[in-house]
């Protein structure tokens, strides 16, 4: 009862208790009204329940317990923190224990409760070796809190501990940008992506399933046995007919842009040679055959589809239009919703098949492509140069 976050007339819950162990501890330093919940009760002291779906009315608790990482092996962690602030008295205390040892899981726990305000956060030494280390957090209820914001400091020093960005243009970009794949730090190989509600992969310019998607983000991406939904955005039709078999995939047959309305396309004949791919003139689009295709406010679509509380992973190859799809996400604040993007940025880079000529079919520079880049992570925007 120290710290004056509990009593003896404390109405008492411990989330996800299967054996009542907790509901003992209580009960013999006093908390005589104690109860837990668990999907397998032990009843007189553990009801059937779980963290997802409390069995009590709302404002029913003066402190609620949730111990051994409950939250974190959750399914829903979000209808966990939302159950917590339903069940929890205004004024009542919280208290989780946790492995968020690091800034942005710590960060992530706390915008799932929006009802309530971090009291106390301080290490413990575990009870057993499945938590060696617990972080102890102690929240208190109170009215709705402001969600963090992008540029916030926990971003910007993940940004800071990112692969440094490639200033001197290549003369090989073919060579340099591939190779520089292997030195990228991705975002789950720094932290604990542990309490996000759902996981999340846009590929913006999917092209063919293999492009990158099964041969890049399912086999490589650092995914710490989270199941990622995958949305494959791609206008090329050529494309569509592969993605129908695959699981775990939507596939939006559209072109990013920033608003709906029909967008000329002017493409090669071979829809899998990436390098005649032409490249965009206007709107970002190429110059060899035209083909019409609908485009969609993509900043629009990722506010409608994804929140806060996901963990979301984007690569974006657009032939050119990143530089009409990025500000409009800037000025949308949808770009807060990514949690990692991986960039490829199309400038007039040096041919591989004509020594000492550009190529043509782009009309920015790789100093433009690389202010694109800098200007991302200045603003907190954890982004990797992609090939």
């Amino acid at each position: 009862m120290a710290g004056g976050y509990l009593s003896p007339e404390s109405k008492s819950l411990c989330v996800e208790s299967p054996a009542g162990q907790d509901v003992v501890a209580l009960r013999e330093i006093g908390v005589v009204d104690a109860v837990g919940i668990a999907k397998k009760p032990s009843k007189p002291l553990v009801k059937s329940g779980e963290g997802k779906r409390i069995p009590f009315g709302e404002d029913s608790f003066d402190f609620i317990f949730s111990a051994a990482g409950g939250i974190e092996r959750s399914s829903a962690p979000v209808e966990f923190a939302a159950e917590v602030g339903r069940t929890l008295r205004p004024g009542g205390i919280a208290v989780f224990h946790v492995k968020a040892n690091d800034t942005y899981s710590f960060n992530s726990f706390v915008d799932l409760f929006n009802c309530c305000k971090v009291e106390k956060s301080h290490d413990i030494e575990g009870f057993d070796s499945s938590m060696p280390h617990i972080r102890e957090l102690v929240l208190r209820k109170e009215g709705a809190r402001v969600s963090s914001d992008p540029k916030s400091g926990y971003k910007q020093e993940l940004v800071n501990h990112a692969e440094p960005l490639i200033e001197e243009e290549p003369l090989k970009p073919w060579i340099t940008l591939k190779r520089n794949v292997k030195n990228i730090k991705y975002l789950p190989s720094m932290v604990d992506i542990s309490f996000k509600n759902r996981y999340v992969y846009v590929d913006v310019g999917a092209r063919s399933y293999g492009s990158s998607i099964g041969s890049w983000f399912r086999k490589q991406y650092p995914k710490q046995n989270k199941t990622f939904h995958v949305y494959a955005i791609e206008a090329d039709k050529h494309f569509h007919k592969e993605y129908e078999l695959k699981k775990g995939i939507t596939l939006l047959p559209y072109a990013a842009w920033v608003k709906n309305e029909t967008l000329t396309f002017e493409i090669n004949g071979d829809p899998g040679d990436k390098e005649k791919v032409a490249a965009a003139k206007g709107r970002g689009m190429g110059r060899i055959q035209p083909v019409k295709n609908p485009g969609f406010d993509f900043a629009d679509w990722l506010k409608n589809t994804v929140s806060e509380n996901d963990f979301v992973v984007m690569k974006m190859d657009v032939e050119g239009t990143e530089f009409d799809l990025i500000p409009r996400l800037f000025e949308t604040g949808a770009i807060c919703l990514v949690d990692e993007i991986f960039l490829e940025c199309h400038y007039n880079r040096w041919q591989r098949c004509c020594p000492g000529q550009r190529s043509p079919k782009y009309e920015k520079t790789y100093d433009q492509c690389l202010q694109l880049f800098t200007s991302l992570r200045q603003s907190g925007v954890l982004v990797h140069q992609w090939w």
